[in-house]
């Protein structure tokens, strides 16, 4: 579990080592609201909310930097720590 301050910095530096196929789940405490992130390519990433809102967004890094606050503040109002999880390439 990661702090929610410097959530953003730190899941963007860990996407951009992932190869391709692999990505990142973030969760709620109770793990039932979060996002998937997905690299599909040198700088491409999939991102699917759910919980809230159920939603897929296609964007590069700066993109996702974007994506990532927007969710955090949707799907995670009132958390002070982030759930992440790698994600192979068969989720």
């Amino acid at each position: 579990m990661i702090d929610i301050a410097g959530a953003v910095p730190a899941i963007l530096s860990r996407l951009k080592k992932l190869p391709a196929g692999r990505g990142l789940e973030l969760l709620t405490f109770k793990r039932d609201r979060g996002l998937r992130v997905v690299k599909t390519g040198e700088d491409a990433f999939t991102a699917t909310e759910f919980g809230f809102r159920a939603e897929t967004v296609r964007a590069d890094l700066k993109g996702m930097k974007r994506v990532l606050k927007t969710v955090l503040k949707r799907e995670f109002p009132r958390s002070n720590k982030v759930r992440v999880r790698p994600l192979g390439e068969e989720q």
